[in-house]
């Protein structure tokens, strides 16, 4: 059976979709995570993440060019491999379908995170 994508997981996906390719490397990816979510993950929990997704071929990495802003280290790129596209596809799929006529059913102030004063009993 197939492991299905978590919610972090499908977040670092989406970030490599949304960051340019000669940019897709953890400050970016974690900025564009931190941007549409209001999340900043940490980036031992990005890269390690990213290694799981890599090891899944969700996600390819090279190594780039040394640079002097990194003390002569060079910066890790990841891509989006096909398999992670149909992952990612599949998991937004998925949740779309579910909660198809769902979200009217919730609780308004569960679903906003809105509260009402408590009443004594």
């Amino acid at each position: 059976m197939r492991r299905s994508l978590g919610e972090f997981e499908q977040l670092i996906l989406l970030a490599l979709v949304d960051v340019p390719a000669d940019e897709a490397y953890g400050v970016p990816l974690r900025e564009s995570i931190e941007r549409r979510t209001s999340r900043r993950p940490a980036l031992g929990a990005l890269y390690t993440a990213l290694d799981r997704l890599e090891a899944r071929g969700f996600v390819s990495s090279r190594l780039g060019p040394a640079t002097a802003e990194r003390g002569g280290r060079p910066k890790r790129f990841y891509r989006l491999q096909p398999a992670g596209a149909r992952a990612l596809a599949d998991s937004i799929r998925v949740l779309h379908n579910m909660s198809q006529g769902l979200l009217d059913r919730l609780d308004p102030e569960l679903a906003t995170g809105a509260t009402t004063p408590s009443r004594g009993v």
